[in-house]
């Protein structure tokens, strides 16, 4: 059988030789006391290059976000969220559970972001009877979209009128800036922290960056300790996400360009009711979960790897190549046909 593709997610990309070699030779010393060179001199890279003053590493994007929303509010406050958003939908309730901070999700619209309108509606009074609103949570890639241009300029004002804070969820922040054309700093600007993940498109095996001013990432320092994220010699994820910072960000294109030809492959093949591409990412829709579940054993009988459902999402990455894409796409040929 060829080699297997698996389009489940980016995140099961496996560090490269070259990521390998750097991993093993990082200098590194205990992070909890500050003393690795690799993680300080990562955590000060990625601070400038969001254009923040300070940077915390952390072991996950689940993390880095729980630890930004413990830092931004306390119990009994309420951040506002897309209801989909992953600090809402797929971090386990980590803020509610841990930090008995309550979320107000509200609706996606099409674009991927949540109606303004909707935000400020959903702001409370300052009056006993309600949960405080201390911050609004976004999120740039959704499902593969990228955040409208001056969106984020809207959304800080809505917070700077109302005293909010605002937290950025940037896992694929980096496929935004590629597809958008803008910097990460721009990207970043409007928001007072952003959690950018390392372990998806850049290809990291692990690892999350949180980036904000000095006094939130003292905060989040302290956050990251007490829930156990505090690591030693971290210097080796700190050095595989350096090197993937010096290789693999120019490089997600390719990874978009794959999922344009996936799409285009796609989008004709009889029993696909719709699909879509944003990024790195191609959504179909099928007749029903039952024929998502039989497409899903056929493939994986031919090598390749999808999740099941009437929906379902197929992302590229770095250990995909357009090769791998026709593969896809005359195997989902025969799987429909």
């Amino acid at each position: 059988m060829d080699s297997l593709i698996d389009l489940r997610s980016d995140t099961v990309t496996r560090p490269t030789p070259a990521m390998r070699a750097v991993l093993a030779a990082a200098a590194v010393g205990d992070d909890v006391f500050g003393d690795d060179p690799s993680v300080n001199a990562l955590e000060a890279r990625v601070a400038a290059l969001a254009g923040k003053e300070a940077a915390l590493l952390l072991p996950t994007g689940t993390q880095s976000n729980l630890v930004a929303l413990l830092s931004h509010c306390q119990r009994g406050d309420e951040y506002i969220v897309g209801q989909p958003y992953h600090t809402y939908f797929y971090e386990a309730g980590g803020a509610a559970v841990l930090g008995s901070i309550q979320p107000q999700p509200l609706p996606v619209q099409a674009d991927g972001t949540v109606a303004l309108s909707d935000m400020q509606a959903a702001i409370k009074a300052d009056d006993v009877h309600f949960a405080r609103s201390r911050l609004l949570a976004l999120e740039n890639t959704h499902a593969g979209r990228v955040m409208p241009e001056g969106y984020t300029a809207q959304v800080r004002d809505l917070a700077d009128h109302y005293g909010l804070r605002v937290h950025l969820d940037g896992a694929r922040l980096f496929n935004a800036a590629i597809a958008s054309g803008r910097s990460i700093a721009e990207l970043a600007a409007d928001a007072d922290s952003i959690s950018l993940c390392c372990s998806k498109g850049l290809g990291a095996p692990m690892g999350s960056v949180l980036v904000g001013t000095h006094a939130f990432v003292r905060e989040a320092r302290r956050w990251r300790k007490m829930v156990g994220g505090g690591m030693r010699q971290a210097g080796i994820i700190a050095a595989a996400i350096d090197h993937a910072l010096d290789h693999h960000v120019d490089r997600l294109a390719e990874d978009h360009a794959n999922a344009a030809r996936l799409h285009a492959g796609l989008i004709a093949l009889p029993g696909i009711a719709r699909c879509v591409v944003n990024t790195n990412m191609v959504h179909i829709e099928l007749a029903s979960a039952e024929r998502g579940l039989a497409v899903q054993a056929q493939l994986r009988s031919a090598g390749i790897l999808i999740p099941a459902g009437r929906t379902i999402r197929l992302v590229t990455h770095l250990d995909v190549s357009a090769a791998d894409i026709d593969r896809v796409i005359a195997a989902m040929g025969e799987a429909l046909g």
